[in-house]
């Protein structure tokens, strides 16, 4: 069954797109047990967040996500204009997280990320194939927003520092992450019988065993990268989260990067893109 037919026939596209975006929002926040992650348990590595905030936050952005979509409407193909439309939209929607959050930064990686998807499957909505998809949403990253103002984040003083590939650059590149790990893992742990909330933690931590994570490295330097790279990858070979020996490496490896402070919020946001490819892959 086509998404198009699966969504209610009166629901406009960019509205049903923006649902799909702040759903993956609120999935990733919600998954439980995350190693170092806002989740139902509790605030991870970060003393500024708890769920609460992630949820508001999410919701926050559907304005933002269906404007997104709307601009992809409105110009119909991949280009200059739209994707200065997207960067002006993007960080209108930034400003109005950050007073929903009280200055935190919740969902900006998020934004970037599912903002591309969203305008891709705008762009042409009859082609949802996940692969596709990505490469479409790849070809807008690739274009410079000329308005966007040149700053130093994080993510840039680390990728400088690690040489290692930020948000920007994993978009540009098809969000290879993401099709080419957590989306693999989430269909193989579903045949298993592991259980959908089990499933969506091994995309995650198949995410993890191969992602440069600037938030980590932002925080934990390469011990940090190491760590949740090898501790990811220890979890799936003991037979993922829906193992006993799987869920023995996962506290172990929650342990840890609470331990260094480390905190993989890229990989979280590279879930949420992974939950809404899948969803609109699938209906």
């Amino acid at each position: 069954m086509s998404a198009l037919i699966a969504r209610n026939a009166d629901l406009p596209l960019a509205d049903w797109l923006a649902d799909l975006a702040v759903d993956a929002l609120i999935d990733e926040a919600d998954l439980s047990p995350k190693p170092a992650l806002v989740d139902r348990r509790g605030s991870g590595a970060h003393s500024d967040l708890h769920l609460g905030l992630m949820h508001a936050s999410a919701l926050s952005l559907w304005p933002c996500f269906k404007q997104m979509a709307e601009a992809a409407l409105e110009h119909g193909e991949i280009g200059q204009p739209l994707r200065e439309a997207l960067g002006r939209i993007g960080r209108e929607g930034e400003a109005a997280m950050l007073v929903t959050t009280g200055g935190v930064n919740t969902h900006r990686g998020a934004i970037w990320a599912l903002g591309l998807l969203v305008a891709a499957v705008a762009l042409e909505p009859d082609n949802l194939d996940s692969q596709t998809i990505a490469l479409r949403a790849a070809r807008i990253a690739l274009i410079d927003d000329r308005a966007a103002a040149i700053g130093d984040s994080h993510g840039a003083q680390v990728s400088r520092r690690y040489g290692a590939r930020g948000a920007r650059e994993e978009a540009q590149l098809g969000f290879p992450a993401v099709l080419g790990h957590g989306l693999p893992q989430l269909s193989r742990s579903r045949a298993a019988g592991a259980g959908e909330q089990n499933a969506r933690l091994d995309a995650l931590l198949a995410i993890m065993t191969t992602l440069a994570d600037t938030c980590v490295l932002w925080r934990a330097g390469l011990e940090g990268l190491t760590a949740m790279q090898q501790g990811a990858r220890a979890v799936l070979d003991a037979g993922g989260s829906a193992s006993l020996a799987g869920r023995r490496q996962l506290r172990a490896l929650d342990a840890r990067l609470l331990q260094l402070n480390a905190s993989p919020g890229g990989a979280a946001d590279l879930l949420a893109a992974c939950l809404f490819l899948d969803k609109t892959g699938s209906l």
